[in-house]
């Protein structure tokens, strides 16, 4: 059965006709053509397909398409503004943290949540924050790292 569904991705108002069971991950992807979310563990468990929703990191493969009716959804490729890449991307590319890539878009995504609710998180904090983002390839304390020098970014000081 078909649901009616409006809500926002990335600041642009979307409107979708398909199954209110749908998962948000497959809506991005399939419907939207928006790549950059990926697929992983498909139970929530990875964090390779959080967006934010609201504001706030949610697995995009646990949230069903009928629960987002008017609400704002951000995915990898909404970060950037006017052709620049959001401060968490930067800090991640200076600090290496991303071997393979295919966690990437999930720990920034998890990264710019953490900021938003917490500017100046605690080292402590963003291990918390981080901890269920699973990255085979091993780039945990860089992406920590990253995490942290975008955070004073943020805040206009030195990394």
């Amino acid at each position: 059965m078909s649901d009616s569904v409006s809500f926002s991705v990335n600041g642009v108002a979307v409107h979708l006709d398909v199954d209110g069971d749908r998962r948000l991950l497959w809506a991005l992807r399939t419907e939207l053509g928006l790549t950059g979310t990926k697929y992983s563990c498909g139970e929530g468990h990875c964090g390779a397909c959080t967006v934010l929703v609201d504001g706030k990191p949610v697995r995009s493969c646990q949230k069903r398409v009928r629960d987002l009716k008017g609400r704002e959804v951000t995915t990898i490729e909404g970060l950037e503004t006017d052709g620049r890449l959001h401060p968490v991307q930067e800090a991640f590319i200076e600090a290496d943290a991303l071997q393979c890539g295919y966690c990437t878009p999930g720990m920034v995504m998890e990264a710019v949540g953490l900021l938003r609710s917490e500017p100046n998180p605690s080292a402590e904090r963003i291990l918390h924050a981080m901890e269920h983002n699973l990255c085979r390839c091993g780039a945990h304390p860089r992406i920590v790292s990253a995490v942290a020098a975008a955070a004073a970014a943020m805040r206009g000081g030195a990394g």
